[in-house]
């Protein structure tokens, strides 16, 4: 019999069950896949607390990879014992095996192997939309990535290097500077003995960057606005240190008319052709050597409790997946 995780309430870790479950069989829509690695990100936190709201019981996890077993009547473009992976769809990926709909699963290049996929879906085609289309990233802009060392962190990091950007970005260690580093940060700045705003500054001279991505959200935003040159563009796509607070656009005009989004990659790639196309050139990209997938750290999905623990206390770097 199967397991997977499973929410009956929201609220800590402690709330994430490890049960049999049956996964019955597959609607004309949908395929089951056996996971061999599932991914995990800082939305399947904000599920589990509740911040977003998420229909009781439930599973949890919106990223994995694994072996397709059997595909519904209606299913035509993916085949029983095709690999494949996903990032997106319900809630449920925190599971041995699960019924997925078949338009979200994308085949994997022989040259990708199941943990490097689970790791880089989610989190690659966030980089993806992120550089390539909510701010369209060029050889001359100079651009701040909050974060620098997470998962998106340094995807973001090489991706805009091998464009020719100049990339600034935040940290909370040395250890984890060196590590953004390594990985195409140009200006990893320690935020908890340096002012990233000051020192924004001091490195363009005082222009100021052209983007920031900041998935840190309450902490970061209104420093974050202090970054940009007029007429850029503030990218708040995620919120782990809480949502920011409601905005006065006028703190954008007298910065110097900027632009502010936030954007989400279910959006991007609501359409199959647009997933597809993200997934293609992630794929090209890793293929390439230009973007490294780092995987750091490893849990057991029936310790997923502990790694959420993990997560949260901002004690992992790079991607992080759960195996079966």
């Amino acid at each position: 019999m199967p397991h997977a995780i499973r929410l009956y309430e929201t609220g800590g870790p402690e709330v994430m069950r490890w049960e049999e479950v049956g996964v019955g069989e597959t609607a004309a829509n949908e395929a089951r896949v056996r996971h061999e690695a599932v991914g995990l990100n800082f939305i399947d936190i904000y599920f589990r607390s509740g911040r977003y709201p998420l229909a009781l019981p439930s599973g949890l996890g919106l990223e994995g990879a694994g072996i397709v077993e059997a595909v519904g009547s209606a299913v035509t473009d993916i085949q029983v014992g095709d690999r494949v992976a996903y990032a997106g769809g319900p809630p449920g990926a925190y599971a041995d095996v699960r019924n997925i709909p078949a338009d979200r699963l994308v085949k994997l290049p022989d040259s990708i192997d199941f943990k490097t996929a689970a790791a880089m879906m989610l989190q690659g085609m966030t980089a993806q939309y992120l550089l390539r289309r909510t701010f369209r990233v060029q050889a001359n802009d100079t651009i701040l990535i909050q974060a620098a060392a997470g998962g998106v962190g340094l995807i973001v990091c090489q991706w805009a290097k091998a464009l020719g950007a100049t990339v600034i970005g935040t940290v909370s260690s040395d250890e984890k500077a060196a590590l953004a580093k390594a990985h195409g940060c140009d200006y990893p700045i320690i935020y908890t003995r340096e002012d990233f705003v000051a020192r924004v500054k001091e490195i363009t001279r005082g222009e100021g960057v052209s983007v920031v991505y900041d998935s840190v959200g309450a902490d970061t935003f209104t420093k974050s606005l202090d970054c940009l040159r007029p007429l850029g563009m503030m990218v708040t796509f995620g919120q782990s240190a809480g949502p920011v607070a409601p905005v006065d656009t006028q703190e954008l005009s007298k910065r110097g008319s900027l632009f502010l989004t936030r954007p989400t990659l279910f959006t991007y790639v609501a359409k199959r052709a647009d997933l597809l196309a993200s997934a293609q050139e992630l794929f090209e990209m890793v293929a390439s050597g230009k973007v490294k997938i780092e995987v750091n750290q490893t849990y057991a999905l029936k310790d997923a409790a502990q790694a959420h623990i993990d997560l949260a206390a901002r004690k992992t770097t790079g991607s992080t997946i759960l195996l079966p």
